[in-house]
């Protein structure tokens, strides 16, 4: 009896685990529904929300993935920006972070792949959304915000930001 259980369980969850698989189709499907406009090319895809650009890389067979967008070329960064972006990435960035490559800061979200769910690729987009926009102000991702110093800033600026992404 308690083997036919066990079995039972084991092939629930297997199919559970396997049905909440996310895709390159899958994710491809979900940005198009979200996005004012998309091109895809593969498993690669830019798209605009809110005039705000996005690129989302899939890579299936190393079970990877990346939500990013474009905040300010690297080298018109100060060091204040840069140190509080860095401070950013453990307090008010949440799950993005920002990373320079290219020479671009960039707010960029990156998970496995299959593991994801749809919430997380709405959360996802949305915080990078959010990074992008207040940075340089409240460098959040999400009112969500881990104790800690905060860095010195000349002018303070409002956050416009309060709100998740309308079309999510």
């Amino acid at each position: 009896m308690k083997k036919a259980t066990l079995i039972f369980l084991f092939t629930i969850f297997s199919i559970n685990s396997y049905s909440q698989q996310m895709t390159p189709t899958k994710l491809g499907e979900m940005l198009e529904s979200i996005s004012d406009s998309i091109i895809s090319h593969k498993s690669q895809w830019r798209f605009i929300i809110k005039n705000t650009p996005f690129i989302t890389i899939a890579d299936s067979t190393h079970n990877r993935m990346r939500i990013m967008s474009p905040i300010i070329e690297s080298n018109k960064l100060s060091e204040e920006l840069k140190t509080a972006s860095l401070m950013a990435n453990f307090h008010t960035a949440l799950d993005v972070k920002y990373a320079i490559s290219d020479n671009v800061l960039w707010s960029v979200y990156i998970h496995p792949l299959k593991e994801l769910t749809e919430d997380q690729v709405l959360d996802a987009v949305s915080q990078v959304y959010y990074a992008k926009v207040n940075f340089g102000t409240t460098f959040s991702s999400t009112s969500l915000v881990f104790p800690g110093k905060k860095p010195k800033k000349k002018e303070e600026k409002p956050n416009k930001s309060k709100q998740l992404i309308d079309k999510m």
